[in-house]
């Protein structure tokens, strides 16, 4: 994997633990920097979930310096792009521009995250903006059966809890529990700040706090479905437990890429291109720090529901007897191209450097990458197929369903 030579990251950990690193690309005439809070929604109780979304919404609304339109002029008239993103790990906050502002950016995103005031008028704003936000996500098939798909996962472990929240909890956050929740969560040593510039001076006399720790949950399996008003189409997501992202999951991330990834991959090819049941398909393995997901997500017709599982688990099964040499070179080969692609874009490496410092301590070289894909041969893939295929399958399905197509699914799939 030819590349050019380019400096290592560079980590640094301050006194009251919120840890930097810095990702040097002299080639590059702008700069991302973000700040990453490890304060999503698996750190939340059934009460508070979708604070962590709420938070993010509300950090751009004022601080005790500066207003809401302050905020945006101050990075805008630098040309900054500013955004930010809550996920079920981390919260993230993140500014874009010319690489001589990284200094500038990385004291208006501390100052957004540290000193955020959260005024009552703006809160009621926001809440309005949020709940027109769920009603999309909740009119939304396929959000919801990716939603049925985390609870059949991992039942009512709060990592199977969605992001977004519920309605309940959105039209209840009042300014004193998001206030509660930001002091209790947002500490130094759950903050990671991704940048090529000075840190010290903006994050230095942050308190500690807890780290905000969450133990791993367990894989449960089932079937779930939805019917949603509206919809012509039913949606699917079909997947198995693997492992995390600090565990072996080379082989199970080779093996989502040898079943569907590409038009010459067995799930587009046979069950799309050659079949005709979908008309759209993927396959993906979904792995984080505390667990990790083989997924196959497909939208088609409802009359080709029972077609597709029948053939989906042919294919699985096939795999878990053999797997081609030349399925596996083009499957690493698409895995190396990928990484070299995301290389290419800051924000994605910066990301990408932040989760590995949580998950690891340290920053993974792009060839020890490489060397961990290169180890896993034929025989691993195959394994990693019966060990998904052994732990037992979830699958939900949202949008127009046929009668009585539970329990097909279920004879088809080998559900009890």
């Amino acid at each position: 994997m030819p590349s050019r030579p380019e400096s290592p990251p560079v980590v640094h950990t301050l006194a009251n633990g919120v840890r930097s690193v810095v990702l040097p690309l002299p080639h590059l005439p702008t700069a991302a920097v973000s700040v990453f809070v490890r304060s999503g929604s698996q750190h939340e109780t059934a009460r508070q979930n979708g604070i962590s979304h709420f938070v993010e919404h509300m950090a751009f609304k004022g601080t005790h310096t500066r207003d809401c339109q302050r905020i945006n002029l101050d990075a805008e008239r630098l040309g900054a792009d500013v955004n930010a993103h809550t996920d079920k790990d981390h919260t993230a906050f993140h500014m874009q521009g010319l690489a001589e502002h990284a200094g500038p950016f990385v004291h208006m995103l501390a100052d957004i995250v540290r000193h955020g005031s959260f005024p009552a008028a703006e809160l009621e704003r926001e809440r309005q903006v949020i709940l027109q936000e769920f009603a999309e996500d909740e009119d939304d098939a396929l959000s919801t059966s990716f939603k049925l798909f985390d609870k059949l996962c991992y039942g009512d472990h709060p990592v199977a809890r969605p992001v977004i929240g519920n309605r309940r909890n959105i039209e209840r956050f009042s300014r004193e529990e998001v206030l509660e929740y930001v002091q209790a969560r947002y500490g130094a040593r759950n903050v990671v700040v991704g940048v090529a510039g000075a840190v010290e001076a903006a994050f230095g006399d942050m308190p500690a706090g807890e780290p905000n720790e969450v133990p791993p949950p367990d894989y449960r399996g089932g079937l779930a479905v939805r019917r949603v008003p509206g919809y012509s189409q039913a949606h699917v997501v079909l997947g198995f437990p693997i492992p995390s992202l600090t565990e072996d999951h080379q082989a199970a991330l080779l093996g989502a890429a040898v079943f569907g990834e590409g038009m010459s991959s067995p799930l587009l090819d046979e069950i799309r291109e050659r079949r005709g049941l979908v008309y759209h398909a993927g396959c993906s393995a979904d792995v984080a720090a505390l667990c990790g997901q083989f997924v196959v997500e497909a939208s088609m017709a409802p009359e080709h529901l029972d077609e597709f599982f029948v053939e989906v688990m042919r294919l699985l099964r096939a795999h878990a007897e053999s797997v081609a040499p030349e399925a596996l070179e083009r499957a690493r080969n698409q895995i190396v191209v990928r990484g070299l692609r995301a290389q290419e874009r800051s924000a994605q490496r910066v990301e990408a450097a932040v989760q590995d410092l949580c998950a690891f301590g340290r920053v993974r070289s792009r060839e020890e990458l490489r060397d961990q894909l290169l180890t896993v041969d034929t025989e691993a893939v195959r394994q990693a197929f019966g060990r998904l295929l052994g732990a037992g399958a979830s699958v939900a399905i949202a949008g127009k369903l046929p009668r009585g197509c539970e329990e097909r699914v279920r004879a088809r799939v080998g559900l009890r």
